[in-house]
């Protein structure tokens, strides 16, 4: 069996057009998990802004030049009564369904790993939804704990 050849890179504005694609590709599987999401067409992330910005790092992984995956970290405060001051949030996971199982996603958080301690930044924090089992088995064998479940209830009749 061939090796796939990644690689991981700091995303460009050319990307923009892959990247959301790729982000609506996510909130297409995550409105099975969240009922709460307005309908389409929505986006989460300011793309453009996050690969501007320099407290933030958005990577790419590419197969032959194509762009197969994608990552962010941005650098956000804690709480006040919360340590340490500040952390790498890690959000945009995304590896195209043809290409998952390659590893990709692991480059990806171990590229904005990198990036965040480079940074002086000494944990990192994403979320998943609680029934994402696949999500939450590969990020626990990453070497990510559960931390807090948020917990909901509609009051809507």
């Amino acid at each position: 069996m061939e090796t796939l050849k990644v690689n991981i890179r700091k995303a460009e504005i050319k990307d923009l057009n892959t990247l959301k694609e790729f982000e609506q590709e996510i909130i297409k599987f995550e409105r099975p998990f969240d009922l709460n999401l307005k309908p389409d067409p929505i986006e989460y992330y300011d793309l453009l802004e996050l690969i501007q910005r320099n407290d933030a790092q958005v990577l790419v992984a590419t197969v032959n030049a194509e762009i197969v995956g994608s990552g962010y970290a941005l650098i956000k405060n804690s709480l006040p009564f919360k340590n340490p001051e500040q952390y790498a949030y890690l959000g945009f996971m995304f590896v195209s369904p043809e290409f998952r199982g390659n590893r990709i996603n692991g480059k990806i958080i171990e590229g904005l790993m990198h990036w965040a301690k480079k940074k002086k930044i000494t944990e990192i924090q994403l979320d998943v939804y609680a029934e994402n089992a696949i999500a939450l088995n590969a990020y626990t064998k990453i070497g990510f704990k559960p931390d807090l479940l948020k917990m909901r209830m509609s009051l809507e009749d």
